[in-house]
């Protein structure tokens, strides 16, 4: 299933199927998709190996995906009341828009099976940093 709900950053498309996210945003297959995370619990059952330099700059982070060794991935403690984002201990996320273009709410609804909205409803708003970590450096990449 494909959930449209306001993340932590801006408002996205939700799914643990990425072949899905693909074919609604008319997007390259070889893309690959930010992986978010429930907790750090959830995270480091991933076996995704931060290197010991940047794991404070991993746990202080907010609004900021991580790329290591070519695996996107961001830890968000989502405030959402819903009990079905809660219980995703993982899931893919992409902003909510055809590829290249703005949030249009009439293509999202048509697209997606399940819409998870607030009194403060879906707004766009600026996407999370990505910063690519390795033992040395760090590198802005958005």
């Amino acid at each position: 299933m494909v959930i449209l709900t306001q993340t932590d950053t801006t408002v996205g498309f939700v799914s643990q199927n990425k072949q899905k996210l693909n074919l609604i945003k008319s997007r390259n297959s070889s893309k690959s998709f930010i992986k978010v995370y429930d907790s750090f619990r959830s995270f480091s059952q991933a076996n995704i190996r931060v290197p010991h330099a940047m794991k404070n700059t991993l746990r202080r982070a907010k609004q900021t995906s991580f790329v290591v060794k070519n695996k996107a991935f961001r830890v968000s403690f989502s405030d959402c009341n819903s009990q079905l984002l809660r219980d995703l201990k993982w899931h893919y996320s992409t902003s909510a828009n055809e590829s290249g273009k703005n949030f249009e709410r009439g293509f999202c609804e048509d697209k997606t099976d399940i819409i998870i909205e607030d009194k403060k409803g879906l707004y766009e708003n600026s996407s999370s940093t990505i910063l690519k970590i390795n033992n040395i450096k760090k590198v802005k990449i958005r």
